[in-house]
């Protein structure tokens, strides 16, 4: 008896030639979406320190004065306890942001980089200095 079901399926061969198109495809692409992330999370830092230091300018309006470094910027969402507490109209802030990395912006008082007081991010691996995703990003070096 002879059969005529005949086998269907792609060869090793055309597997292979797919997969090395694939690759080729994501090689090309991959610079140019990596270089896109690393855009979008500068932007994000520099909206999120620039919503920090308004509501940091508000504070002082009410408070004569920035927060002490010790009451930090938890003083934005929550009031300090002492003499600044009858002042306090705030919440300033629903919830202090973090920075695209999940780390929550630092704060300065008084700055070091010119400022009187400074927000920043040390970037994704929370250490001084770096590029790209590294980079350390404050109040005093935004675009």
């Amino acid at each position: 008896m002879k059969s005529n079901k005949t086998q269907r399926g792609f060869t090793l061969i055309e597997v292979m030639i797919v997969v090395t198109i694939m690759a080729l495809m994501i090689a090309a692409i991959a610079p140019n979406l990596f270089r896109n992330v690393v855009k979008a999370e500068a932007i994000r830092v520099a909206s999120d320190i620039r919503q920090v230091e308004s509501a940091l300018k508000f504070y002082r309006l009410d408070n004569y004065r920035y927060p002490s470094q010790s009451q930090g910027l938890e003083a934005l969402v929550s009031a300090p306890s002492g003499s600044t507490a009858a002042q306090w109209n705030g919440p300033y802030l629903d919830k202090l942001p973090s920075d695209p990395y999940g780390i929550q912006y630092q704060y300065l008082n008084p700055g070091t980089h010119g400022k009187q007081v400074e927000v920043y991010t040390l970037g994704l691996d929370n250490v001084q200095g770096g590029e790209g995703s590294d980079k350390d990003w404050g109040n005093w070096n935004l675009d």
